[in-house]
Order: C-alpha cells, then sequence, then structure tokens
C-alpha cells in the first residue's frame, strides 16, 4: 500500500498564511510543532531540523501569501510569481545544507571499483532464508606505506586467481590485482594493484562512531556500479550472525540502514567527512534483496587485519586460554553478584595459558578486558583476538561478588592450539 509521507495538512478555508506558519513552526520561545516532517529531499533528517528552523524564521518574516494547498481555488498570476520566489529562497536553504552530501559522493565515488571474479563459488552473505548468487561485488582503494590497496570482501573473490578478478576503476580503466590475500574468519580480502592517477579514500576512526550519526553506502548493486545510499548507523557490535559463509567467525558488524543489497559487498561505508568507516559486508533479508538491515565490518578490524595479511601474508590472532560458559545470562549474572547479564563467565583454563599465569579460575566473570566493557563471550572472543600479541593488558574480573583487577599478557593462539581445534 502506498502512503503519502508528505504533510498531513487539510485545507482550511479562510485561514491564514501567519497562522499556519504558526501551527507548524510554534513560536520561537518554545512552542515546538509535534507534526511529523519528512525528510528533505537529498537531506538526512536530523540536519533537515537546521533547515526547519532556518525556514521558519524566514517564514514568520515574509508577508502572507495565500498558498494552493490552503486554497485550492484559481491563484492569480502574481501568486504564483510570489509563490515561486518564496519557494526558490527556501530551495536555497535546503540546497545549502545537502551539499554536504554531494561533495561525499564526489570525493569518494573516484575511489570505489566493481570488482567482477571468476569463480563458480561467489555468494553474497545474507541473514535469513534468500541466498542470492552474485555475480560481482565492490571495493575501496586505500593508501598504505605508498602503495595502493584495494579493500573488498574474501566471499567477492573467494576461489579466484588474480588473473581472475577484474577490477573497473571509476574512470572505466580495467586492472588485475598483483597480488590477493584474504582471512576466512573475518571475509577480509586485499588485493594489491598498480596503476596511474589512483584516488585513495582516507579511513575514519570506527570506534568514535555512535547510534545515529549519518552514512553513505556506495558500490554495485546488481551491477549499477558507483550508486549512493544513505541513512544512519543503526547498532555496533552485532555478532553471531548466521551468515552464508559459516566460516566468518569473528564477527563486530556495524548495522546500518542506508541501502545495501547483493553487489555492494567490499564497498566502503563512508561518514559526513568522506572517511571510510565500515566495509558493507551481508544484508538481513528474506527476499534477497535490501530491507533496511545492513551489515559492515568495522574499518578499525578491517585495516587491522588487512595489515597482518599484507605485512606477514597471514593473520595471527592473540589467545588467553580460557573456556567461556556459553549458559551465561540473567539467572547467573544475578547468583554471581551482577545487576544484568554482562561479561564472559570462565568455566576451565587451559594449562600453562596466559589466563593460568595470571591466576585467572573457573567461575570468575571477566568484566573488562584492556578498559574495555565485555558484553558477553562473543564480545570478549573478538576483542581478544584483535589484540596485539606479547601485550600485557588490564584486567577486571569479578569473584566471589568481588572485583578485583589484574593484568593478563595476551598470547599467540597458534602456539596452545592446533589449526584444526581454533574457533
Amino acid at each position: 500500500m502506498l502512503q503519502n509521507l508528505g504533510w498531513n495538512q487539510h485545507s482550511q478555508p479562510g485561514r491564514s498564511r501567519d497562522a499556519s506558519t504558526t501551527a507548524v513552526c510554534g513560536s520561537v520561545s518554545g512552542r515546538l510543532s509535534t507534526r511529523r516532517w519528512p525528510y528533505a529531499a537529498g537531506m538526512p533528517g536530523a540536519l533537515s531540523l537546521v533547515v526547519i528552523a532556518a525556514w521558519c524564521s524566514a517564514a514568520q518574516s515574509q508577508p502572507a501569501v495565500p498558498t494552493a494547498i490552503e486554497r485550492r481555488g484559481q491563484i492569480s498570476a502574481q501568486q504564483r510569481a510570489d509563490l515561486y520566489g518564496q519557494l526558490k529562497r527556501q530551495a536555497e536553504i535546503l540546497e545549502a545544507q545537502s551539499a554536504v552530501l554531494k561533495t561525499v559522493a564526489r570525493l569518494v565515488g573516484p575511489t570505489v571499483v566493481h570488482i567482477e571474479a571468476d569463480t563458480s563459488q561467489r555468494s553474497s552473505l545474507q541473514v535469513g532464508r534468500g541466498r542470492h548468487i552474485e555475480e560481482a561485488g565492490s571495493g575501496v582503494i586505500i593508501q598504505q606505506a605508498g602503495n595502493h590497496y584495494v579493500l573488498t570482501n574474501r566471499h567477492v573473490i573467494r576461489g579466484a586467481i588474480p588473473s581472475g578478478i577484474k577490477i573497473t576503476l571509476a574512470d572505466g580503466r580495467l586492472i588485475y590485482p598483483e597480488q590477493v590475500w584474504g582471512d576466512p574468519e573475518t571475509d577480509v580480502a586485499v588485493m594489491a594493484i598498480s596503476a596511474s592517477d589512483l584516488a585513495a579514500a582516507p579511513t575514519g576512526d570506527s570506534d568514535t562512531l555512535e547510534i545515529g550519526d549519518f552514512v553513505l553506502a556506495v558500490g554495485s548493486p546488481f551491477g549499477l556500479s558507483h550508486s549512493v545510499t544513505y541513512g544512519i548507523i543503526s547498532a555496533k557490535g552485532r555478532r553471531d550472525l548466521e551468515l552464508g559463509d559459516s566460516t566468518v567467525k569473528f564477527q563486530d558488524f556495524l548495522q546500518t540502514d542506508a541501502a545495501i543489497n547483493p553487489g555492494n559487498s567490499g564497498g566502503p561505508l563512508v561518514n559526513l567527512r568522506g572517511e571510510v568507516i565500515g566495509i558493507n559486508t551481508a544484508i538481513a533479508s528474506n527476499s534477497g534483496g535490501s530491507e533496511g538491515i545492513g551489515f559492515a565490518i568495522p574499518v578499525n578490524m578491517f585495516i587491522s587485519i588487512a595489515r597482518q595479511l599484507i605485512e606477514r601474508g597471514s593473520v595471527v590472532r592473540a589467545f588467553i586460554g580460557v573456556n567461556l560458559d556459553g549458559t551465561f545470562g540473567p539467572t547467573m549474572a544475578a547468583q554471581a553478584g551482577l545487576q544484568r547479564p554482562m561479561g564472559a563467565m570462565v568455566n576451565g583454563i587451559t594449562p600453562n595459558s596466559p589466563a593460568a599465569v595470571a591466576g585467572l579460575r573457573p567461575g570468575d566473570v571477566i568484566l573488562e578486558f584492556n578498559r574495555a566493557p565485555i558484553e558477553n563471550l562473543s564480545h570478549l572472543v573478538n576483542v581478544v583476538s584483535m589484540t596485539e600479541i606479547g601485550k600485557q593488558v588490564p584486567l577486571t574480573v569479578l569473584r566471589d561478588r568481588k572485583t578485583i583487577q589484574t593484568t593478563i599478557q595476551v598470547g599467540d593462539r597458534a602456539k596452545f592450539l592446533p589449526p584444526a581445534a581454533e574457533r
């Protein structure tokens, strides 16, 4: 069913324009209207609040002009001219505010690439019943130590050799990667490229993102290259998603309502400063298309993995040597002395592991790791795995209803667990 999202304003004969303006704007001293405002054209809702305030101020200072909405009868040629003049002034305010989106799109566009990989195993990551076979993906160019690389998702290029991966630049040039690396446990892939006049995107700090921040998604949905959509950060720290690729074990996704579809995989999620803050990776959908729930790997996590792949050729993950209780919930949290479920409960210690050296015990609840509050089991696993090996980390533990401060030196997981046992 189609729904009109415009103003719900009924015609009221004889009502003056000044009265209408007051009803919409309210007085400057505090009568704020509860009228539901639609998004301005090309403009996120929160930014449009500034526009609304400016419009109200301008509108209340202008002479009253009857409008076609208020009076459905014929209006004179002079009234139409006056209305067009009024509309022009109002549009200029909106256009000035929306210019930031246009600027971001112009800056980011040249850094985004379209990727086609010659592999029969290519598929999009998707939460839900549908499963879409993806024929292409996206990527974004960054610069590290003077060299250029394309960041994308591993599932976009999985199974393809460098000569089977076509990278189409924004200016239409076709190139192939010189080297390709991938990490199946995070779905991170990075490709070394070389060409003249490459534009690289700056990266932001995904740790500073807050729910409600505006973002733009750029990519090639359904093969439509360089498509731009916008939305907000809807949630952070999405983990334990049942993705189409079961090898993605370490998850800490950003959630966004910016439209992401098959083909957007590997494309950048950028902030209003034009900085990459995530790599679009998956969607939650029963239809196979965008339903307003998309997921992106935070750029800090992505870059950390990509840098290891470039420097070492593989990813080395940290390990502390604790077995965690997956049944830890509200009842057990209350028994431990917590007001709400938080942290991760230890139910076993690996002999001679960092946890054993630090004196951790079964029954301990790890509340903070490296001064970061721990939400749950999967959160601790992700935080530990992204920690630099050998680093001495402060730890906050709840034991016998008392908080204990200690430190732990994280180790190399490969030295404690054989590859087949890693999880």
